[in-house]
């Protein structure tokens, strides 16, 4: 699986983490991320990520910053991206089952990183229920 992965300097150390982890468990990881705690701008790390998984370079997307919101708006933005703001294992496994969400979207600054290790397993192990929810998910678009 194919996973691209991006930050502000909110989410430095977390995005590293979940790099380690996700290539320790054989995953490819498109990191367009900044490796520094100097401010950027969050939107030029997630539009890559949200460009990989609109275009179906990458299988899912996670990005990272300080409340979430910032990166998880930018995502949002892109067609066929269904990013989800996610602060628990719990609400992660829903935005899967129910929403089928491709983008994990983390608020380093409120939660801790065991948390996001365990948010991260749940969204890349969590499959799409389908049924009822798909003609929900099939409404999302604004078609013009």
């Amino acid at each position: 699986m194919n996973i691209s992965i991006g930050n502000d300097h909110a989410g430095t150390e977390y995005k590293q983490a979940i790099v380690a982890h996700l290539e320790a468990k054989g995953y490819t990881v498109n990191n367009y991320g900044t490796n520094t705690n100097d401010s950027v701008d969050y939107p030029d790390f997630v539009h890559p990520v949200a460009q990989d998984v609109e275009s179906k370079k990458a299988d899912l997307g996670i990005i990272v910053c300080g409340s979430g919101n910032g990166a998880n708006m930018t995502a949002n933005k892109h067609q066929g991206v269904r990013s989800a703001l996610c602060w628990t294992k719990e609400i992660t496994a829903l935005a899967r089952q129910h929403n089928n969400a491709n983008i994990l979207s983390i608020p380093a600054r409120f939660t801790a990183l065991e948390q996001v290790i365990e948010m991260v397993d749940t969204f890349l192990n969590t499959e799409f229920e389908g049924g009822r929810h798909q003609k929900r998910v099939d409404k999302i678009p604004v078609s013009c």
